[in-house]
């Protein structure tokens, strides 16, 4: 096996505290549903990865935030160190989500849509996670 690879997502939340979510269309967890992510590119800041990351799966620009949570998957034939940030859409967004690149499918889903997908190992936790982190990063003071 090779070295780890880094790797960073994206969790974004609408107006609604709706989660951004894609279907996988590669493996690992092809089918799965998980945040817009994949690996960095040499050269690149983290921020600028976690915003092309984005557009190319959903078509979205984003702000980049804070980090979340730093996750570690590893297999027969892969290893991922994956840096989880928050992120909110900043551009256009009128056109809507259009899953694209290695996406099968892209939306803004509820918790409770979210239960009932099937998605990446440890992901509920992480956007658990991420929710409480949002209300402090949109709202600086008012939560704690």
């Amino acid at each position: 096996m090779s070295r780890p690879t880094v790797a960073i997502a994206a969790i974004v939340f609408d107006a609604e505290d709706r989660v951004l979510v894609i279907q996988r269309g590669k493996p690992p967890g092809e089918g799965l549903w998980t945040v817009p992510g994949g690996h960095l590119e040499r050269g690149e800041t983290l921020s600028a990865g976690v915003a092309r990351e984005v557009a190319e799966e959903t078509g979205l620009v984003v702000e980049v935030g804070p980090l979340v949570e730093v996750v570690e998957r590893a297999g027969d034939d892969y290893h991922f160190i994956i840096l989880d940030y928050l992120a909110r859409v900043t551009g256009d967004s009128s056109h809507g989500v259009v899953a694209a690149s290695d996406a099968t499918a892209a939306r803004f889903v509820t918790a409770a849509e979210l239960a009932q997908l099937p998605v990446t190992d440890g992901l509920v936790a992480v956007i658990d996670r991420a929710r409480a982190k949002n209300a402090a990063w949109l709202h600086p003071g008012t939560y704690r």
